[in-house]
């Protein structure tokens, strides 16, 4: 297709936006149709050095997906509480099926555990909470989901990189677009990879030539290459639940300050401290007996309706994954279910 080609192409779509305003299956809100919308972006990819076959098989005749805005909108207003949320996850019928799939993968999880420096079950604990061992990886096509998300401006700048990203991974030969399937958000495998971690953590672990996070190897080693990625420690687990006293907690007010920076979650726990200062304050393990005299710095999360967890450095590495508490406490009892 040559340029001319291109620029008539471009030049229907501005026409077919013109013609008919905003798409019956438009929110009301966003401003520009998304024809004209999307005709940018063509010209952009272009710009960008994405060749115009690739461009034509993932970007042409794209319509947005009025389910994927209503689900980005919506789903910050869910708070169902910690107990609640880990009832749905941690359960009987994952912790079972999560023992088959690591007696089942055996041989393929200690090779990654060797390379990566992750132990398995927080490995398969991941893999359980994001697509229930590969069950529910999604089937919305990702570049209709990106794009959708890239038009709508709540959120625009971040998925219209996340969408060049998906891009690269078809142009650099990582994936063909036609397997390219996932959530309403983009994320994609049984890892649920958006594609920004894709590029930068997904693996060729069965060195066939091709990052396939759909099928298990190269799916879960890139899970353990991304935990890798942010400082996950061998030798440590995730953290435990504990008990604070009223009079621990103020304790705690009075002496260790809250984080200052990085993801919402992080700013809401405490800076680290040894265990052994958390003992000094009077907090104790949930059951009530004293934490272990390990040389280990742990920080306190205490969740909305006021669990409260000494978390270490592992846990940070999962909220890296996935930047919520509720998330990242489900991951770490999992894993301890699996163990």
């Amino acid at each position: 297709m040559g340029n001319s080609a291109m620029r008539w192409i471009l030049a229907g779509f501005a026409l077919l936006a013109a013609l008919t305003g905003i798409s019956a299956q438009e929110p009301a809100d966003n401003p520009v149709p998304f024809q004209t919308w999307l005709a940018g972006l063509i010209e952009e990819a272009g710009a960008k050095g994405f060749s115009e076959q690739l461009v034509a098989q993932t970007l042409y005749g794209l319509e947005p997906l009025p389910r994927v805005i209503q689900a980005d909108r919506s789903q910050a207003e869910l708070n169902p509480g910690l107990d609640r949320y880990l009832s749905t996850r941690v359960t009987r019928q994952n912790v079972t099926r999560g023992r088959q799939m690591m007696k089942q993968h055996a041989a393929l999880l200690a090779r990654i555990e060797r390379e990566y420096k992750v132990q398995r079950r927080f490995i398969v604990a991941v893999w359980g909470m994001e697509t229930r061992y590969g069950r529910i990886m999604g089937t919305t096509p990702v570049f209709r989901a990106l794009a959708t998300l890239a038009w709508d401006p709540r959120r625009a700048e971040r998925f219209r990189s996340e969408l060049f990203d998906a891009l690269t991974m078809v142009q650099k030969g990582y994936i063909e677009a036609k397997t390219m399937t996932g959530s309403w958000a983009g994320a994609m495998g049984h890892g649920q990879f958006m594609p920004s971690s894709y590029l930068k953590y997904a693996e060729d672990f069965d060195e066939d030539g091709r990052r396939d996070i759909w099928k298990a190897p190269d799916a879960l080693a890139s899970i353990a290459n991304y935990l890798e990625g942010f400082d996950w420690q061998d030798d440590e687990t995730w953290g435990r639940a504990v008990r604070v006293s009223a009079a621990a907690r103020e304790r705690v007010a009075a002496n260790v300050e809250m984080r200052t920076e990085g993801c919402f979650a992080i700013r809401n726990m405490t800076e680290r401290r040894p265990l052994a200062q958390w003992t000094k304050l009077g907090i104790v393990r949930a059951d009530g007996t004293p934490l272990p005299r390990a040389e280990v710095d742990a920080s306190l999360v205490t969740t909305g309706d006021n669990r409260t967890f000494l978390v270490y450095r592992n846990y940070e590495a999962i909220l890296g994954y996935n930047c919520a508490h509720y998330y990242a406490i489900s991951v770490g009892m999992l894993a301890d279910r699996l163990r």
